[in-house]
């Protein structure tokens, strides 16, 4: 199985566990594939940075690096409208569209009210977890 994953998504899941940690854990476990974009990795890398600062423990470079060895990167073209109402969430669906992946992991409203668009189902991370890893 192949997903997108939001960008609060993953930094919950690496700073603070829980259900998001699942997800990430499913990843680590091989049961779930990632695909990125550049401008998502780059989000990744640049919050998880910030993040870091705060929580010294967690080695967010180490995981960058094996997310850059381990996940699949397409190079998605521009939407051909914005669809999103925060227009920074669009890189989600371009990606999930250029890898003709049909989920996207996220929390955030604006991704979860395009569900459906193009054929991509928005599952919040509960939903994913039930539906898919503890079926």
């Amino acid at each position: 199985m192949r997903i997108v994953l939001d960008t609060n998504v993953f930094l919950s899941g690496v700073f603070f566990g829980g259900v998001p940690g699942r997800v990430l854990q499913a990843w680590r476990d091989r049961q779930l594939d990632l695909v990125l974009s550049v401008p998502i990795f780059n989000e990744y890398q640049r919050a998880g940075e910030r993040l870091a600062v705060r929580f010294s423990d967690i080695d967010i470079g180490r995981l960058i690096l094996l997310l850059a060895a381990s996940c699949e990167f397409v190079d998605p073209p521009p939407l051909p409208e914005q669809l999103c109402s925060d227009p920074d969430d669009d890189k989600f669906i371009a990606c999930a569209l250029a890898a003709h992946c049909s989920l996207i992991v996220s929390g955030d409203r604006a991704l979860l009210r395009q569900s459906g668009y193009g054929g991509i189902t928005v599952l919040r991370p509960r939903e994913f977890v039930t539906l898919h890893l503890e079926a």
